[in-house]
């Protein structure tokens, strides 16, 4: 179908981009191509069936004439349409395809077309389902019910109030295939649009698929800290509450660790804030890579960094976290300043029974200070 049979069907681009007066040049631009393509397709239409009226022209069942007036009347509206959407009309209509007016325009021209040349009446009337199922593809309800009730009309007044005898060719091999052209292309017609709609669904999907992309990309990102890559503050005080609920209701042990980037401000101060926003970084990177995929990790502020260890007890998490106090410690952090060293502190606590999350996170804190006073570089337990 290429780009413009999925823009024209994809109502999440095509309705998105209402409001023109807020359009790039770049997408009025986009917007006056697919429409151009459209009306080119529409204008294919015309010459085709021009074709067939001057095949049977040729039969003689039509005057010569009538195929070229048909495709003078429909390329004379193309005309009209492109100039209309050039003009940048189009663009102030939410549907800037301005389906629904061209669809009601198309049908008079069936409606009068039969009406002149009643003979080969068949050939409009099936050209009527063509432009009934290019409306269909994005036609409101209440348009669709205005333009199905205008040729319903229409076609009252052909059947009802005239004595037009609205034939279907067949009396000689000519006309009958010609006949034969009008059903088999009004059907290839029907079914290119089914093509167009099967893009639609398609286009749809994906649009969808790169929604759910976007829309989970924004989570991560409302919840990650910018720097670390590791949960902010809030989300891992949500992980927190949700655990502790998890492990009171199951009876399972749960231990949280605080810990702290000692004299991390000296870092700052002396070498400057890049080189410590790379050693958050570092620090974060060597969490990730020695902690266990059902552990929490997230910066609860500054230098401060909480872990939730699931399912841990306490002589465990303490254990846990002097392996990962010893890590850092035996990291190469000269490689950012020669002589710099970095070491951490931390405070463990297990969840009580009963326990609240401020009381929890109040004993954690409380055992950090004292890991602090102990001379830092060591864990403390609550």
């Amino acid at each position: 179908m290429g780009t413009a049979a999925q823009s024209f069907l994809n109502p999440i681009v095509a309705d998105g981009e209402a409001g023109g007066s807020r359009l790039s040049a770049e997408a009025l631009a986009r917007r006056a191509k697919q429409r151009r393509q459209i009306q080119g397709m529409i204008g294919v239409s015309y010459v085709i069936d021009a074709g067939i009226l001057l095949i049977y022209a040729y039969a003689g069942t039509v005057p010569f004439w009538l195929g070229p007036i048909y495709a003078l009347s429909g390329l004379a509206f193309m005309a009209l349409a492109i100039l209309m959407s050039e003009a940048g009309i189009n663009d102030r209509f939410k549907d800037h395809y301005m389906v629904a007016p061209q669809s009601a325009a198309n049908m008079i021209i069936m409606v009068v077309f039969t009406y002149i040349a009643p003979q080969v009446g068949v050939m409009f009337l099936c050209s009527l389902f063509t432009v009934f199922s290019f409306a269909s593809l994005r036609s409101t309800p209440g348009q669709t019910a205005i333009i199905w009730t205008a040729m319903a009309l229409g076609l009252a007044y052909l059947f009802l109030l005239t004595d037009k005898p609205i034939a279907m060719p067949h009396g000689s091999h000519i006309e009958r295939f010609a006949t034969m052209l009008v059903f088999t292309l009004t059907i290839g017609r029907c079914m290119f649009l089914g093509i167009f709609s099967s893009a639609l669904k398609h286009s749809l999907y994906q649009s969808g698929l790169k929604l759910k992309e976007a829309y989970k990309r924004i989570e991560e990102l409302a919840e990650l800290d910018e720097l670390t890559g590791a949960f902010n503050r809030r989300c891992i005080m949500r992980m927190l509450d949700e655990e502790i609920a998890r492990a009171s209701r199951s009876a399972s042990p749960c231990s949280v660790a605080l810990i702290d980037l000692d004299h991390f401000k000296r870092v700052n101060d002396t070498y400057g804030h890049p080189v410590g926003d790379e050693v958050l970084r570092t620090f974060a990177i060597t969490m990730f890579a020695n902690i266990r995929s059902v552990d929490r990790f997230g910066r609860y502020g500054g230098e401060e960094f909480l872990l939730l260890l699931p399912d841990m007890p306490h002589d465990g998490a303490a254990r846990a976290l002097d392996r990962l106090r010893a890590i850092v410690a035996d990291l190469d952090w000269s490689a950012f300043s020669p002589g710099m060293q970095m070491t951490l502190s931390a405070g463990v606590a297990t969840l009580k029974p009963g326990e609240t999350t401020d009381s929890f996170l109040a004993r954690t804190d409380s055992a950090l200070y004292a890991a602090k006073a102990q001379g830092r570089n060591r864990i403390a337990c609550a």
